[in-house]
């Protein structure tokens, strides 16, 4: 899918599922790591990982366009747009748009560190590793264990 493909399939589902036009710019980031896309309010651009596209689909990419717009016409409309206000979380519901996104297979398969607290047992995964005399367990405040 080129840029103007998804221009045309932005637009596309903002009246659909909106009635409303998407008038700013829709674009690929390649650059996006950890997220399935963003929306820039200074810019009204919305910025879309292409990972999503080619390694989940186009059901899930529909899914984050719709997030994105949940995000964009609040904002135009001079409403709350952020994930912590009503409104939006009202906007998803009606829209049956994702809050987030999937893992990205790619991205699933990297390395799991597991820790273990040693008065209460719940178990923390890491992605990186921690200094474990700094750091507690956040519910009972106790020693966490190095696992795998």
């Amino acid at each position: 899918m080129e840029q103007r493909e998804l221009q045309k399939l932005v637009e596309d589902i903002s009246l659909q599922y909106f009635d409303k036009p998407f008038v700013g710019e829709a674009c690929f980031n390649g650059r996006l790591r950890t997220t399935g896309g963003r929306y820039l309010p200074t810019q009204r651009r919305i910025e879309i990982n292409p990972k999503y596209l080619t390694e989940l689909g186009r059901q899930e990419l529909i899914g984050i366009i719709k997030h994105e717009l949940c995000h964009y016409h609040p904002h135009v409309d001079g409403k709350p747009y952020h994930h912590r206000s009503k409104e939006f979380r009202e906007l998803l519901k009606k829209v049956d748009a994702p809050r987030f996104c999937q893992v990205l297979p790619s991205e699933a398969d990297q390395r799991n560190i597991m820790y273990k607290c040693v008065s209460c047992q719940t178990t923390y995964r890491r992605k990186r590793r921690i200094n474990l005399n700094r750091y507690r367990c956040g519910k009972c405040k106790g020693h966490l264990k190095f696992i795998e």
